[in-house]
């Protein structure tokens, strides 16, 4: 039994692959939030903090990486049709926020 092209995307089943796809990347998303809200306020308590320092860089790796994969996760075409464009946004927000943050912890 062979199906055409217009049963795969039917419009009722796209909001269960909506939430099938949304809430993976908003639990991916929520994961970065944190981090960039740890880096961001959970900073060294002066120059001597070695492990401050520490803390805040590996946060910003953390929130970086996690913006790749949200990313790459989100331009895959499949998803891109059904979540839409706009979830490149949080992604590309919060990773360019802890990438500012690292460069600027000096």
């Amino acid at each position: 039994m062979t199906y055409g092209r217009e049963s795969i995307d039917r419009p009722e089943d796209r909001g269960c692959l909506q939430w099938v796809l949304g809430v993976p990347l908003g639990l991916v998303h929520l994961l970065n939030a944190v981090a960039v809200f740890a880096a961001l306020h959970a900073g060294p308590q002066g120059e001597w903090d070695d492990q401050g320092y520490a803390g805040v860089g590996a946060m910003c790796l953390i929130s970086m990486s996690l913006s790749v994969l949200g990313l790459l996760i989100t331009v895959i075409p499949t998803v891109r049709r059904t979540m839409g464009l706009w979830w490149l946004a949080p992604p590309l927000i919060l990773g360019v926020t802890a990438f500012i943050r690292g460069e600027t912890l000096g």
